[in-house]
């Protein structure tokens, strides 16, 4: 059974600008999550510990509220966190998409620099209090958080492209 998934894009910017561009509001609201949806960051507190609470929006659909809690995060290295649906406060609650998604995934970004270059590596897996039934949705779901992650690359991609100039 699948247990996680990676996820591999190589971006035309230093580590420091892709790194700062997760761990600061001001980048992560400009290309983060789903292409046309509407965000809004109502907390962010990138730290050890620290909390990233947001909701995105469809234009034909309802708000969706997701939280990051940050686990670790080096300088630009590395940055562990985990994430969850939740309400508009904070709580947990099931994905609006499939109720046997598993509540919590733990997902490790890991930055190397190369000629100028950066390479993001993403690994998406289900956190350890999964059940049976969640890990097999997740299994069942790669192509879908594969595809969602590489979108959502893309538009840093496009981000950072314009910040560059």
């Amino acid at each position: 059974m699948i247990t996680q998934v990676e996820i591999t894009h190589t971006f035309n910017a230093t580590r420091e600008l892709v790194f700062r561009s997760f761990t600061e509001s001001e980048h992560l609201q400009n290309w983060w999550g789903p292409k046309e949806w509407t965000f809004h960051v109502a907390k962010a507190d990138f730290r050890p510990g620290g909390v990233f609470h947001y909701s995105q929006n469809p234009a034909d659909g309802d708000v969706m509220w997701v939280k990051f809690v940050y686990n670790e995060m080096i300088t630009p290295e590395r940055v562990v966190y985990t994430s969850y649906f939740s309400d508009e406060d904070g709580n947990i609650v099931r994905a609006p998409f499939n109720e046997n998604w598993p509540l919590e995934t733990l997902n490790t970004l890991t930055f190397t620099e190369n000629g100028g270059k950066t390479t993001l590596t993403a690994i998406v897996a289900p956190a350890a209090s999964a059940t049976e039934e969640e890990l097999k949705t997740f299994g069942e779901s790669q192509v879908m958080v594969h595809e969602g992650f590489s979108g959502t690359f893309n538009q840093l991609e496009d981000y950072l492209s314009k910040e560059l100039k």
